[in-house]
């Protein structure tokens, strides 16, 4: 079977079991921001652990960044769960279904987990949550040294993970697009490259 006529299988397989054939619009403007944001606070928080000229303003950044992120996974998971996901090819191996399901749903448990974590550090230790210059959020977490080193304990150890699942996603997402090019990477891409691999694919 090759791969176009394995893609045509899934996409009417999808249609009967009331799937969307690809990611909503908003589905996919908030995939590509938070794409852009999780790197940019990966990358900053790397930057404020190295560099103590730049850690102020670094940490600026970082807070409403991560609040952000946060409030745009709320939406994300909403519209998830009202539209769903296009299906994977009927050819993949079970294991892989069941490790992008998983990664997902990890992928999401950490952007909520983190940005949450990162506000009780700050609560912990003492500091607002600055948002802009003169706004500030309440402490979700009592002044306290012990929580404060294992909350920073645990946003820095999850913050690894985070970085180790982003990689495995775009890992999976390269192989499906120049290696499977089976369609997946497209439902999540602007309409312009959707409907150029469709009409390739005919």
């Amino acid at each position: 079977m090759t791969t176009e006529t394995r893609t045509v299988t899934k996409t009417s397989q999808a249609n009967e079991a009331g799937q969307p054939e690809r990611f909503n619009l908003l589905a996919r403007l908030l995939h590509w921001t938070m794409a852009a944001a999780i790197i940019a606070m990966l990358f900053i928080g790397v930057a404020m652990m190295t560099s103590l000229t730049w850690r102020p303003e670094l940490l600026d950044l970082h807070q409403p960044l991560g609040i952000a992120i946060l409030l745009l996974a709320i939406v994300r998971l909403v519209n998830r769960l009202r539209h769903g996901a296009p299906a994977l090819p009927a050819d993949i191996p079970r294991w892989q279904v069941i490790s992008a399901k998983a990664s997902h749903w990890v992928l999401y448990a950490l952007m909520f987990s983190l940005p949450l974590l990162g506000w009780g550090v700050r609560s912990a230790g003492g500091w607002p949550v600055t948002m802009l210059p003169g706004v500030t959020l309440p402490p979700i977490a009592p002044t306290h040294p012990v929580w404060y080193a294992v909350l920073r304990d645990a946003h820095g150890l999850l913050a690894w993970l985070l970085f180790a699942v982003v990689l495995m996603h775009l890992c999976a997402a390269l192989m499906h697009a120049w290696v499977r090019r089976d369609g997946v990477f497209s439902t999540m891409t602007p309409g312009g490259l959707y409907h150029r691999y469709r009409r390739n694919r005919k």
